[in-house]
């Protein structure tokens, strides 16, 4: 995006590497990225070969995002609240400010209600099941508009229920439909236990055998499976590793430097979020790389090299980044929350779509 260098940059103006929008239109996908920090989802696509386009969208504090691809959904945790999206290509052929301009246009459909549980990682499972990491309840849970949440798994030294993020549980990796890894900053039962030592006592969960498979890793988040390898992003050392699932030992793929949170795959291409460290933190002001984290925005990593080969970089309104997801075969992504008018607009049927016609202006 154009900016005066003499003066303040717009609102959400970024720069990039030159191949990234070579590399997007290539791949024919759409980044998605939540930053609570900012209040918005915001999707980067590529024009064509030499030009990006983003859409900021407002949320209330999102953080997980999650995509069903059976029913071409997509899940946004927020402050107290899992919102439901559906994808519509008709509406958004027809979408009345810009028609034809946009191959993918998500809706919201439904909302949990589930207050304030400080959810972070969030997946679809099979059929219509919605896991979420609950960490203030120190808790992977269910989420199925009975109840505020179905505890599902906790790690085995939490010893009850309660409101106090214990242990910073804080990420999820899913296989075949189920969580299998999760991952936190501790393995304390105390409330808040987790900070004294924050940078030093990361652990790894096996969910489905209740056993620790890595440990006293630095602030673990985003643990993924890719090619059936479990990757994890290391925050406070700022590097991608490959956990080793037998030992718990890890090889590093890419030593990224600065905040490193959330990432997507998309072909043999690694998109991963990186953020600025807050100001006035004592946990950030230890990390090695804190007096050079002064950037915001998404790395990419070629995979099977480790190598970085470009990156995006925020020059103004985002500085924390959550979660990154990759919405393949999508070109040109819209979506709108419940926070503006516009979404009543839209109707959708199992059958049709529908535009409501703007009504003449009353004499």
């Amino acid at each position: 995006m154009p900016y005066t260098p003499a003066g303040p940059p717009p609102p959400f103006a970024l720069r990039h590497s030159p191949q990234i929008p070579e590399l997007l239109y290539g791949l024919g996908c759409t980044l998605a990225l939540s930053t609570y920090q900012a209040g918005k989802i915001v999707c980067i696509s590529a024009v064509n070969k030499e030009k990006l386009t983003q859409l900021p969208r407002t949320f209330k504090k999102p953080m997980g995002i999650a995509e069903d691809p059976a029913t071409d959904r997509l899940a946004i945790a927020c402050r107290d609240e899992v919102m439901i999206l559906a994808n519509s290509p008709g509406l958004a052929a027809h979408y009345p400010k810009s028609p034809g301009k946009y191959d993918a246009m998500y809706f919201p459909r439904l909302s949990y209600h589930t207050g304030d549980l400080d959810i972070h990682d969030i997946n679809f499972g099979k059929g219509d099941e919605l896991y979420a990491v609950n960490t203030r309840f120190s808790s992977i849970v269910k989420i199925d508009g009975r109840y505020n949440f179905t505890p599902y798994w906790s790690p085995p030294f939490i010893d009850k229920l309660a409101s106090e993020d214990r242990c910073h549980l804080n990420g999820m990796a899913m296989l075949d439909g189920k969580p299998k890894y999760a991952t936190s900053f501790s393995q304390t039962n105390t409330p808040q236990g987790w900070r004294p030592t924050v940078t030093e006592t990361g652990t790894i969960f096996d969910v489905t055998t209740n056993e620790v498979i890595a440990h006293s890793l630095a602030m673990p988040h985003s643990p993924r499976i890719f090619n059936d390898e479990l990757y994890v992003l290391l925050s406070a050392t700022g590097e991608l590793v490959k956990i080793d699932v037998n030992t718990g030992g890890y090889d590093v793929v890419c030593k990224i430097g600065g905040f490193v949170r959330g990432m997507a795959l998309a072909g043999e291409y690694l998109f991963v979020g990186l953020s600025k460290l807050r100001e006035n933190s004592s946990t950030f002001a230890k990390l090695p790389f804190a007096k050079n984290a002064s950037r915001a925005g998404i790395e990419v990593i070629h995979l099977p090299t480790g190598a970085r080969v470009g990156a995006i970089e925020y020059l103004s309104s985002v500085d924390e980044i959550y979660d990154v997801h990759v919405l393949a075969g999508k070109r040109r992504v819209n979506l709108l929350s419940t926070m503006t008018e516009d979404h009543k607009a839209a109707l959708m049927i199992p059958e049709a779509t529908y535009w409501a016609r703007q009504q003449p202006a009353t004499p």
